[in-house]
């Protein structure tokens, strides 16, 4: 799978798995860690005998548990393993396959919380042989309100196992967490929370209803191979795609709101270079690998500071090079300055619209705009001074001026018209 060397985290967490040590290990997104626990835990595996479950990795997302499993199939192709991604939202063939692999006992189970769970329940689930429980993108799991869900599966798995924390970022809820599930653990802490450096960040100040131009702008003038662009609506997804389409270019959307099955092959596209453009919500921000992805776009600037750092880590994976392009509306500017206490930076803010024809952009002022991004919906024109091309309310297109310029891309209040 042409691994020359090992990562850091690699070359830090093997020797301490394959010693059998619980283990918590941070380390920024991109860096190798699915590799850093799969390859001494398959080593252990092809030593052991088979027909039982032996691995169960918990997992936040769908499209994790799935690249996960395929990973699996990668580096395990000459040791005798088997695994099956465990999540809901397919056919429901897809409940009957994942049972008989959960009663045949596949050797390693990768899944997301909730589904495991809803199997558990049925009462055929085995895990009386268990050896290794991985949580990967522990910090995701609970910010997405897993906890009860994994201490609840955790109860039913044998007390002698090895337990391995893998997370991002190290918050004290984390910690807090692996006191009650981990024994003893050997830590391992690298460069929390710091974009790659290959990242070069650019912010562009715009309203709203100027971003989808100033999109347009980007496209036009860099080299634009492939791209992902975030937004943190997903009801604003479709809006954007067709904005985006309208502008001669090929975009696909990904959400919550799809199937599985449009997901799945949204994304193999995408992988394959079928279309240059994905336009997808923060369900995708972690943890998916998309070789040579040339520029991540921030349509708006995600809640958490530490979001953005694992949006922007979709580029620039395995030290390579990429762009992250960052737009800042008015209501986001007290993000901005999160962000840039997390990254311990400071990021230029580009103004670029007046010369693009496209009127004013946003003063840099974030003590004026405070507060806006958490009143989106209410009153955000409060405190706005005589509407300088007026801006939008939430991230993710399209003020209230401007007409029909804003591209399509608020469905959430327009329906589907232009």
């Amino acid at each position: 799978m042409n691994y020359q060397q090992a990562t850091p985290i690699q070359e830090q967490a093997i020797p301490k798995i394959l010693d059998g040590k619980d283990l918590i290990a941070c380390a920024q997104t991109g860096t190798g860690k699915t590799a850093a626990y799969l390859l001494p835990l398959l080593d252990k595996i092809s030593h052991a005998k088979h027909g039982t479950t032996s691995t169960l990795v918990l997992v936040p997302t769908r499209e994790l548990a799935t690249q996960i499993d395929e990973q699996v199939t990668g580096f395990g192709y000459f040791v005798e393993a088997s695994s099956i991604a465990i999540y809901g939202g397919g056919k429901s063939e897809g409940w009957e396959q994942q049972k008989r692999a959960l009663t045949s006992g596949a050797d390693i189970i990768v899944a997301t919380p909730g589904r495991l769970i809803a199997h558990m329940q049925m009462g055929y689930v085995k895990f009386e042989d268990l050896k290794y429980l991985v949580l990967d993108e522990a910090d995701k799991m609970m910010d997405m309100g897993f906890s009860d869900d994994i201490l609840n599966i955790v109860r039913q798995l044998p007390k002698e196992r090895q337990t391995l924390l893998f997370s991002a970022t190290m918050p004290s809820k984390i910690r807090d967490f692996s006191k009650q599930i981990l024994q003893e653990p050997e830590e391992i802490r690298l460069a929390v929370s710091k974009p790659a450096v290959g990242i070069d960040q650019q912010f562009y100040l715009a309203f709203d209803r100027q971003k989808i131009y100033l999109l347009e702008h980007i496209l036009k003038t860099q080299d634009v191979q492939s791209m992902v662009l975030f937004t943190s609506q997903k009801a604003a997804v479709s809006g954007i795609v067709r904005a985006v389409n309208k502008l001669g270019y090929v975009a696909q959307g990904i959400s919550s709101d799809r199937t599985q099955e449009e997901r799945e092959q949204i994304m193999r596209d995408f992988k394959n270079k079928q279309f240059p453009i994905l336009v997808a919500t923060d369900v995708l921000s972690r943890g998916i690998d998309i070789d040579s992805l040339s520029h991540v776009v921030n349509y708006d600037i995600p809640r958490a500071a530490e979001d953005y750092v694992h949006r922007i880590g979709r580029t620039a994976r395995a030290a390579t090079k990429g762009t992250a392009i960052t737009f800042i509306a008015d209501q986001d500017q007290d993000r901005v300055l999160k962000i840039e206490k997390l990254i311990e930076r400071e990021v230029e803010k580009q103004n670029i619209t007046e010369s693009l024809g496209l009127g004013e952009a946003p003063e840099f002022d974030p003590k004026r705009f405070s507060g806006l991004g958490g009143k989106i919906g209410g009153r955000p024109e409060r405190g706005r001074s005589g509407g300088s091309g007026g801006g939008g309310r939430s991230g993710g297109g399209g003020g209230r001026s401007g007409g029909g310029r804003d591209g399509g891309a608020r469905p959430d209040r327009r329906g589907d018209k232009p």
